[in-house]
């Protein structure tokens, strides 16, 4: 009984590693067969993964403490590394095992016995199949799984072709455990059959451990299983990561069908009908001017119908949307038949302006050197705002992956203090939002060392207000463009324009309060909900846009609650929250 204790100690951690495996592989088969959109319960799934491993790794530990054993040594696992995540010490020893055995023994029940009572109730842990009733949700499940898996590497020490009882016995339980457990994954929905089975394969694995009471061949047995997990696991992580970055990059089906309905509309408008109203309004330095560049119709409208809907003066609001030519039509044609209230837009297209294909032609080449990602020159145009609106002296710059909760218009009378750039900070070790110009710049180049320094506060692009007058001044746009060519000589920068940002705007920038600006929505599932109540702009920074599937489903309602589901061409397109 004691050697069988210690096999099943030994290898339920080395389950942990085989557990993980499945439902890794299930993402993985999810997103594979989407083109376009990803399951939605991606982020749900896993939370549950997550939540599993923990309580495996809860009870492992417990088990340990309860029996008075040693902790086997962990090396955890680090990428690029070929070792296991856990490697097993096969000498656990017990503690007191000459001296005193019968009177230790009754001191740990004892003791153990003390432990449960004075846990609160719902957390005690039972030590036994015959109390099952009180053990943590799906704890059922689990064991079962881990009885499953140890009945199959004593089967694998039976000699091959053996067609003995015990061998036919053990191939039975496996199968009627596998039959009463069916794709059940809470306890609440396994039968009282199931747990009948349960005892059945405890009195098999029993008689399994006098059969084979060697611990080194179960040892060995388990190393390779856990081995070969491992690298299944590790193949199906790279696979789920590329499927991920695969589905944030594709366009999904309905605003496809949306941008092809708009454009469609657009070019049946004669010209006089394709204005929008209130142009005579785009120059005026007196109004709050804002700039979005984007090219998805959904995401500009929410960042239009959010800020306008809580301005104090939404008529004295003018929205500048630069697009590229293919979705220019639609973006326009979306708002001919959505106005934004008493508020003043203007769409314009990239290749309308001239002076950029002209004036930086060179160095719009350089661009598309970089990373592919953020090599777009809608996401490089940001740069050039005083080219853009000459005759403005500030505009706020907003990304299309933003929902406005406050009145923004309130920026305008922030003093930034003779700075170019007002914007949060990121530079808060700990927080997800967290950024260090050495994780995107290479500081082991002399020219950056000498020029800057790695602990300088870093800041967040998607809500900035520009003072565009001292831009022009201190002619930023044209640093820019000798960083963009220092860049493209040497590989120093990574992840696009933000680096660029922070070397072009180096003490150029003043730090604004931080409940004007909250990151993290697009790949933190952890910011708090009084956080975002607080912020006046939240920011669906990462992959995990709200528009994709593969978004967080408890932060989509602040996005979702911008958009007219009811419009008939997103009900055509089968566009709904």
């Amino acid at each position: 009984m004691r050697r069988f204790r210690r096999c099943t100690r030994i290898s339920i951690l080395s389950l942990l590693a085989i557990s993980v495996l499945t439902p890794i592989f299930l993402l993985s088969l999810k997103l594979k067969n989407l083109n376009s959109d990803v399951s939605r319960d991606f982020v749900e799934d896993l939370s549950i993964l997550k939540h599993r491993i923990e309580a495996q790794a809860n009870s492992a530990v417990k088990l340990e403490e309860v029996e008075g054993l040693k902790e086997p040594t962990l090396v955890v696992y680090r990428d690029g590394e070929h070792s296991s995540a856990v490697s097993l010490v096969t000498g656990t020893t017990y503690v007191g095992e000459e001296k005193n055995q019968q009177n230790l023994s009754e001191q740990k029940v004892s003791s153990s016995r003390e432990k449960e009572k004075s846990r609160p109730k719902g957390v005690q842990h039972s030590q036994g199949v015959q109390s099952h009733s009180q053990r943590p949700l799906d704890e059922k499940v689990k064991e079962m799984k881990d009885q499953v898996i140890r009945a199959k590497v004593y089967l694998s020490f039976a000699p091959p072709g053996s067609n003995s009882h015990f061998v036919k016995e053990i191939k039975l339980r496996i199968k009627e455990l596998e039959r009463a457990m069916g794709d059940v994954t809470k306890d609440s929905r396994l039968s009282r059959r199931a747990t009948q089975k349960m005892k059945a394969m405890d009195s098999t694995l029993l008689k399994a451990s006098r059969m084979y009471p060697d611990c080194s061949a179960m040892v060995k047995t388990l190393r390779a299983m856990m081995y070969n997990a491992e690298e299944q696991l590790r193949s199906q992580r790279h696979q789920t990561s590329f499927l991920i970055q695969l589905a944030a990059r594709t366009a999904p089906k309905g605003l496809h069908c949306l941008s092809m309905r708009l454009t469609t509309e657009y070019f049946t408008l004669q010209p006089e009908e394709r204005e929008l109203p209130n142009q005579h309004k785009l120059q005026n330095p007196d109004f709050y001017h804002f700039a979005v560049f984007s090219d998805n119709v959904l995401a500009c409208s929410v960042v239009v119908n959010s800020t306008v809907s809580t301005a104090r003066d939404p008529e004295k609001i003018v929205f500048h949307i630069v697009t590229d030519s293919l979705n220019l039509p639609a973006i326009t044609m979306w708002f001919l038949m959505n106005p934004p209230g008493k508020a003043t837009i203007q769409i314009q297209s990239i290749d309308s302006f001239e002076w950029l294909s002209t004036k930086y032609n060179k160095d719009l080449q350089k661009q598309k050197g970089l990373d592919p990602r953020y090599a777009s020159a809608l996401n490089h145009l940001r740069f050039y705002l005083p080219d853009i609106f000459p005759s403005l002296d500030k505009i706020v710059f907003l990304d299309h992956d933003v929902v406005v909760q406050k009145d923004l218009t309130r920026l305008w009378d922030i003093n930034i203090k003779g700075k170019v750039n007002g914007a949060v900070e990121t530079c808060r070790e700990g927080e997800p939002s967290f950024r260090r110009m050495d994780m995107f710049i290479d500081f082991t180049d002399p020219s950056v060392s000498k020029s800057f320094d790695a602990n300088t506060c870093t800041w967040a692009f998607g809500m900035n207000i520009f003072d565009l007058q001292e831009w022009r001044k201190r002619n930023l746009t044209a640093l820019y463009h000798n960083f963009l060519e220092l860049g493209s000589k040497r590989q120093l920068l990574k992840a696009g324009s933000l680096p660029i940002g922070w070397m072009t705007f180096y003490k150029h920038t003043h730090a604004l309060d931080r409940r004007w600006h909250l990151l993290g929505l697009g790949h933190d599932s952890g910011v708090a909900q009084a956080e975002i109540e607080q912020a006046a702009v939240i920011h669906y920074d990462g992959v995990m846009k709200p528009w994709l599937d593969i978004g967080i489903q408890k932060y989509k309602p602040s996005w979702t609650k911008h958009v007219s589901y009811e419009h008939p061409y997103l009900q055509q397109c089968n566009l709904h929250e």
